[in-house]
């Protein structure tokens, strides 16, 4: 485009570009993200309606103005001034809009004016042209003439290399005869492939005999290239044609010449390259259908469209996933067996299912993945036996934390029709280890939430079924993925919150809490190094006895792991580094200045190693956290031991009854569930029905218990939920203890349930409920007959330090719970026994 006539106005608001350098004679496209432009868009291009208001000056800038937005980069000299003749407008990735600018003539920033929200700048025109003189322009002297003439022969050979049957070739061979000679450099300079260096040396060539004599030489390279590659490659000219307009170094001629072309050829060799990755990664027909049929679009998409990130971004993935890519197990049972027992002490019953699981896939190499599911308290060790089958197995291990999630896509990922859409944590996993057999941990399925996006447990169905797994389809992908090669552990510290139909999938392993013993040995095998070597210290610094780990363990932790343990053993060690530290420094003070020191003033370094006892122990960690209350606690009639469950391990519970006179009311206290309720009223019924049989009365002396009674019964720590069947004998006994007047043996704890007639019913949990009573210290426990299979999980020094007492109903509960039993009368209450006569 001629530049004659066209005179500039003095003022001219600035649009620093690092995209491009627009010429004169030239259209370029541009993006505009930064502060100061997009505020020269919306306050000067949407509000302008004559020319003069959308004429704008172009200034290339080296800094990119997203970056450097509170600081303005120093200016260009030179720049163009140009006419927005379009203005697009996009919020995606971030709001920003693309202009096509028409350059005119070149100026020279003069001074600045402001700087916000928006430059604007004094300019001074320097293609001043004259449409009716021709003055400034032509130049007639014969060194000027010769250098057109030379350019524009050059021109001509270029164009006559390249394939005329590309239209924009054509076009531009067909207008290069109109075009005047004067701004052949620019609009050659802007079509042919410069770089952006090369075009900001034309732009600042303010004569027209510099503007020939730089442009000159970037277009004689660009047809000895073309030369070169016809000789390199033998090929007749017709071919040379058709490749070399193809070339990198090739020309993009048109009406509309953007000055991002560089950008699109890279994202053009980007897209070849990516169609050879589709190829290659070997995925199944039908994924690579869709991944053609995507890239298609996106040959056709510019980039500017939203459409285009999503698509390319979706396509990445796609060539990223490891659709045939795994890892081959290296299996060795003896190995395994052997890495098991240094990992993890105890754990007999998980570690023998793992060996099992390793064996049959030893012998069997197209064994569909097991779901196993650890269900245990915290800290005994449920991840880490994850992290270990996959080291035993030689897979690649991959944990994903469920704790918390509410939503849906989190698993099975958004539909790509959403803004901000991405995969679920299943396949972003996959794509993280890179084959497609890890092993995944499921980490807290037990605490999958559930919210107005949809129930995260029922997207996990499909993923956790062997038998669907197989064809795994995520709504990002919208292709089915194998996950039937991927070992799944799922873990939980309770069964009672996971939906059945995600239990019913998962094979349960309960993981229990460990006894004293086991912890102590646990101290020392792993935890003790373990600690030392993350303080710095060494095993001749520090000396922990058993007898010290078995104090901490009893009076500074209450727990079925080993987590609060860990964390008092690193706090010893933490204060035994500050003596050392001390020692250390003292040392080397008595080592360089002996006689600077008085012996008043010497203190010798701590003697190695450091012996932590029991006093020490109280000097580092304080008083006891727990101490053994519950001799002092059933000093009075009304008072049981109880046994409970909780996902953190087991609880003794005390159960606290009073009576004072009233009209027969029942008041509960200490935050309790539906259950624990009606455990309660069942007590009270059973014991009011065979008052008369163990001779229980009122306050008045009466036979009904509650008979101008109220009864207030309570469960200490009441900030605590309870609520199960397991307190019904517990409950029943403190009552018979309250109305008889008798003590409860201080020695014996209890559970199991009731029902009206008096029978024992069976509950779960036993082994946690009997190491939490072996951990209190108590010798005696009353469990329900049908528990009785469960007796076997115990370890041996348990049912040798317990006397286990197994009952069927609640007479035999009472003679074991009071010294010298609770003897009853023969009368067997207001319901006499009846033979059946079937």
């Amino acid at each position: 485009m001629s530049a004659g006539g066209i005179h500039i106005p003095g003022r001219l608001p600035l649009m620093l570009t690092h995209e491009g350098v627009l010429l004169p004679g030239s259209t370029g496209r541009f993006r505009v993200a930064s502060p100061r432009n997009m505020h020269l868009v919306s306050q000067r291009l949407l509000k302008g309606t004559t020319l003069r208001s959308t004429m704008i000056g172009v200034v290339p800038n080296t800094r990119d103005p997203d970056r450097s937005s509170d600081e303005l980069p120093a200016l260009h000299e030179i720049g163009t001034a140009g006419i927005a003749v379009q203005v697009v407008g996009s919020n995606w990735p971030k709001p920003h809009y693309t202009l096509l600018i028409t350059g005119l003539c070149r100026f020279r920033v003069s001074g600045l004016l402001k700087e916000r929200p928006f430059v604007l700048a004094e300019v001074e025109q320097l293609d001043r042209l004259d449409a009716h003189t021709g003055e400034g322009i032509t130049q007639e002297d014969a060194e000027l003439g010769e250098l057109s003439k030379k350019f524009y022969q050059s021109v001509v050979q270029l164009l006559g290399m390249l394939d005329m049957s590309v239209p924009m070739v054509a076009k531009f061979r067909r207008i290069l005869d109109s075009l005047p000679r004067e701004t052949l450099p620019d609009v050659v300079a802007s079509m042919i492939r410069f770089s952006n260096k090369e075009k900001l040396q034309v732009l600042d060539a303010v004569s027209l005999q510099e503007r020939f004599e730089k442009a000159l030489p970037m277009l004689t390279r660009q047809i000895e290239g073309l030369e070169l590659l016809q000789k390199t490659r033998n090929l007749n000219p017709d071919t040379v044609k058709k490749v070399s307009s193809e070339h990198k170094g090739g020309v993009f001629p048109g009406e509309q010449i953007s000055l991002d072309r560089e950008d699109e050829d890279e994202d053009g060799d980007d897209t070849v390259a990516l169609e050879r990755k589709i190829h290659r990664v070997n995925m199944p027909q039908a994924a690579l259908r869709i991944c053609v049929k995507e890239l298609k679009r996106l040959k056709k998409m510019p980039q500017s469209m939203p459409d285009y990130a999503l698509t390319r971004n979706y396509l990445d993935l796609m060539v990223e996933l490891p659709w045939s890519k795994s890892t081959k197990d290296c299996l060795d049972i003896r190995a395994a067996k052997t890495l098991l027992d240094n990992d993890h002490y105890a754990m007999d019953k998980l570690k023998k299912r793992v060996l099992e699981y390793l064996a049959v896939r030893q012998l069997k190499t197209s064994l569909k993945g097991p779901i196993l599911c650890f269900v245990g308290p915290p800290g005994v060790g449920k991840t880490s036996v994850g992290r270990s089958i996959a080291k035993t197995l030689g897979r690649e291990f991959h944990r994903i934390a469920l704790g918390g999630t509410c939503d849906q896509s989190d698993i099975r990922g958004h539909r790509r029709t959403y803004v901000g859409s991405m995969p679920g944590r299943i396949i972003n996993g996959l794509k993280i280890v890179g084959v497609n057999n890890p092993v995944f941990l499921l980490d807290e399925v037990d605490k999958l939430g559930k919210s107005l996006q949809g129930d995260p447990a029922a997207a996990l169905l499909e993923v956790l079924d062997p038998e669907q797994n197989h064809s795994f389809t995520d709504h990002y992908l919208n292709v089915a993925f194998d996950l039937s090669q991927v070992l799944f552990i799922a873990t939980a510290n309770t069964t009672a919150t996971i939906p059945p139909a995600l239990l019913d999938r998962m094979e349960v392993l309960q993981v229990p809490g460990y006894t004293q013993e086991e912890r102590v040995e646990i101290a020392h095998r792993h935890l003790i190094p373990k600690q030392l070597e993350q303080h710095g210290l060494m095993p001749e610094q520090l000396h922990i006895p058993q007898e010290t780990t078995q104090e901490i363990i009893k009076r500074y932790t209450h727990e079925a792991g080993v987590r609060s343990l860990e964390r008092k053993i690193g706090a010893i060690c933490r204060a035994v580094a500050v003596k050392v530290a001390e020692g250390h420094a003292i040392s080397k003070a008595v080592d360089l200045t002996p006689d600077c020191l008085s012996e008043q003033n010497k203190e010798m370094p701590p003697e190695m190693p450091i012996v932590i006892d029991q006093i020490a122990v109280k000097d580092i960690l304080g008083p006891p956290l727990y101490e053994m209350e519950v001799s002092e606690r059933l000093v009075l009639p009304g008072v049981a031991l109880g046994l409970a469950w909780t996902p953190f391990g087991g609880e003794i519970m005390f159960v606290e009854a009073s009576r004072m006179e009233g009209d027969g009311q029942l008041t509960l206290t200490g935050q309790l569930g539906d259950v624990m309720k009606e455990s309660a009223h069942l007590a009270i019924s059973w014991l009011r029905t065979n008052s008369r049989k163990y001779q229980l009365t009122n306050l008045v002396g009466g036979p009904d218990p509650l008979q101008g009674t109220d009864i207030h019964l309570h469960f200490p720590a009441g900030a605590v939920t309870k609520d199960g069947p397991s307190a019904g004998v517990t409950i029943v006994t403190c009552l018979a203890s309250l109305f008889s007047g008798r003590l409860v043996r201080s020695d014996v704890a209890m559970t199991g349930e009731i029902t009206l007639r008096g029978l024992v019913l069976p509950v779960g949990g036993i082994k946690d409920k009997v190491l939490a009573a072996h951990r209190a210290g108590l010798k005696y426990v009353i469990l329900p007959k049908r528990n009785e299979k469960d007796l076997e999980e115990l370890p041996a020094n348990i049912r040798t330090d317990l006397d286990i007492i197994t009952t069927q109903n609640l007479e035999e509960v009472l003679n074991a719970a009071f010294d010298g039993g609770f003897p009853a009368t023969g009368c067997t209450g207001i319901h006499p026994q009846l033979t059946s006569k079937l």
